[in-house]
């Protein structure tokens, strides 16, 4: 499992004309899966996403959760993460969750999200979609499992 978080002042998922997801402050999450995932790293990225100290507290040092600021999620399926581009110019994506697998992990995902008690905001899986944030300084982590 990979994510690519980014810390985010405002962030919104459209697909066509219609708004899926959309978040004031908070983090933006575009998350990947391979075949070899489980409930494990599901637990264990939803609980460091949820407590990941990465926004500023009163002295301004990255002291607080998501949590602790009152931010919200938008989590955006992205089987690109997985991407090998060793070989050639084109890139594999054999590594990547076909649908099958992908779209229960990210369901089961989220629902452990919000199980945290975050508001969690979502893209539409395997949508042609535009995500469009406002980053709230330079704060860009990739998370593996």
């Amino acid at each position: 499992m990979r994510i690519v978080l980014q810390r985010v002042a405002r962030a919104r998922v459209t697909v066509g004309e219609r708004v899926t997801g959309e978040i004031g402050p908070g983090l933006l999450l575009l998350v990947g899966f391979t075949d070899g995932d489980g409930d494990e790293a599901l637990a264990w990225m939803a609980e460091k996403v949820a407590g990941l100290r990465i926004f500023a507290d009163d002295e301004g040092k990255m002291n607080r959760s998501v949590q602790d600021a009152g931010g919200g999620l938008l989590v955006v399926s992205q089987f690109t993460l997985y991407g090998d581009t060793r070989k050639g110019r084109r890139p594999s994506f054999v590594e990547a969750a076909r649908p099958e697998i992908a779209i229960p992990l990210y369901e089961r995902f989220l629902e452990m999200l919000r199980a945290t008690g975050l508001p969690v905001q979502t893209g539409e899986f395997g949508a042609m979609m535009q995500v469009e944030l406002v980053n709230d300084g330079p704060v860009t982590l990739i998370l593996e499992r």
